[in-house]
């Protein structure tokens, strides 16, 4: 019989599973982490319990927090288990697990977030940090801008004590904090945005404007908004992932599986003092940019590249998708020829060693990541990651075949329909709109490239254009592989 995770019973797990030595009664609160999904439990709650476990940073306990009323299910999960986590490492060689401790609690979730306000008001809170995905940010999707008619962000400003999102959360209680003279938290973005740092920056700043100019100003001069760079393949959790965490002895209802790699890379800039992560692997440099170009156009880029033509072709995970000769060649040809000329080498890794490692990540038999999740949301993700590095080659007359074929892919998959005739079901926010546009792109691709607030003035360059005609006619014509291979060749 498994053991269920709880305080009470971490004497009693396996003796192979590695569980907190800290003393978790000890542990005091110190980071609000609004977001808690499986990848922050797999990567900044690890480090901070790996922190915990040389006996430091027990004054750093996360809290964690949501907005929306779905994430009560998953507070509630995690509070039945004292908030604890079994993370279980999926490498090729062998697979373990271990238990991390680093969580202390969870706001109540309520409308209007009274109690998320009043915990992060609290003093003890030194940072507030977000994984709220890319589409998170209530950016304009042209301009990448605050975007200040959203209905969200129209809410909160009428509403500025009883606000809908997490960032007017965090401008009521910054106010609630000047209006007792408490310092400011740090404000840290843990998405995979480019400029994480400054997005939030620019988000909390614009949103706090738009009610009081004042604490606006307050908050530019003592609030702080580091850019950081977080990378680790954090499959979602199903059936399979509950009967390996059975299979391990332990009851856990909410387990993550994760890769065998993390990277967390954080720019020096805190108001309020941090946890000494770079004692456990964590890299505090100036250089944030470069990493994150890196990764954030060669993997995050890369993931997009390949969920497309896995969909149309039914694949359905990223290991088997790079089985596939003609997906995997794509990702290569594309990686190496029209990304990595665009990316700076940072201290011990080139861009093209940096291909090989997603290659071999990508690859990894037991991440059993689905193509599905990494094909979510592709407005904002191609946005985000493949569409800068178009604007690039546009701007500097570099190759760019490849990348428009990989958004004639895109084009191809939003028509959803496979290539066997079995629906591709609605994955992405504006899905229905993609799936209009991609329909009337079937006999005019010139209809895709007119989605202005994704493309703007790309639609305009004759080259990017043409080739994205070609790739996207040829798909209709000559199918997926045919055209894969008339690229590699």
């Amino acid at each position: 019989m498994a053991t269920r995770l709880c305080d009470a019973n971490l004497s009693d797990l396996p003796e192979a599973i590695a569980r907190p030595t800290y003393d978790r009664g000890a542990v005091t609160p110190g980071i609000v982490h609004i977001g808690l999904g499986n990848f922050h439990r797999a990567h900044q709650a690890w480090y901070l319990h790996r922190l915990m476990q040389q006996g430091e940073a027990l004054d750093w306990g996360i809290i964690g927090a949501g907005v929306r009323a779905y994430d009560e299910a998953q507070r509630q999960k995690m509070a039945a288990q004292d908030y604890l986590t079994t993370l279980i490492e999926l490498d090729p060689k062998g697979t373990s697990a271990e238990v991390v401790g680093s969580m202390i609690g969870y706001v109540p979730i309520e409308e209007g977030n009274g109690p998320l306000i009043a915990q992060m008001a609290d003093p003890a809170i030194r940072i507030v940090a977000l994984t709220v995905t890319e589409g998170g940010y209530y950016l304009d999707p042209a301009t990448k801008k605050f975007d200040p008619s959203h209905p969200d962000i129209q809410y909160d400003v009428a509403n500025p004590n009883a606000p809908r999102t997490a960032f007017g959360a965090m401008v009521a209680a910054l106010r609630r904090r000047r209006d007792a003279g408490v310092p400011a938290f740090t404000c840290q973005s843990c998405d995979n945005l480019p400029g994480n740092g400054e997005i939030m920056h620019m988000v909390i700043v614009s949103l706090a404007r738009l009610m009081d100019t004042d604490l606006a100003d307050w908050i530019e001069a003592n609030s702080a908004f580091p850019n950081s760079m977080v990378d680790c393949i954090v499959p979602a959790t199903g059936p399979k992932e509950l009967a390996l965490v059975q299979d391990f002895g332990i009851d856990d209802a909410v387990p993550v599986t994760h890769e065998n790699f993390r990277q967390w890379v954080i720019e020096d800039r805190f108001c309020a003092g941090r946890p000494a992560w770079e004692n456990v692997g964590a890299t505090i440099t100036d250089l944030v940019h470069d990493y994150e170009a890196m990764k954030l156009r060669i993997l995050n880029g890369g993931h997009q590249v390949i969920a497309a033509p896995a969909d149309i072709l039914g694949i359905e995970t990223i290991h088997a998708t790079m089985d596939h000769p003609e997906i995997k060649g794509l990702f290569r040809k594309i990686a190496l020829e029209e990304m990595a000329p665009h990316i700076h080498a940072v201290p011990g890794m080139t861009p093209e060693a940096y291909v090989d490692l997603i290659d071999e990540r990508f690859s990894n038999p037991k991440i059993a990541d689905t193509v599905r999740r990494v094909a979510f949301d592709g407005s904002s993700r191609h946005t985000g990651a493949v569409l800068p590095q178009i604007r690039d080659a546009v701007a500097k007359g570099t190759p760019l075949d490849g990348l428009a074929l990989s958004q004639a892919l895109w084009a191809r998959m939003c028509e959803g329909t496979r290539e066997d005739g079995s629906e591709i079901v609605a994955n992405d926010p504006v899905w229905d709109d993609l799936k209009a546009v991609a329909r009337a792109a079937k006999t005019d691709p010139a209809a895709w490239l007119g989605q202005r607030h994704f493309y703007g003035a790309l639609a305009d360059d004759p080259r990017f254009a043409a080739a994205f005609e070609k790739w996207l006619r040829m798909l209709w014509s000559d199918g997926t592989v045919a055209t894969l291979k008339d690229y590699l060749n």
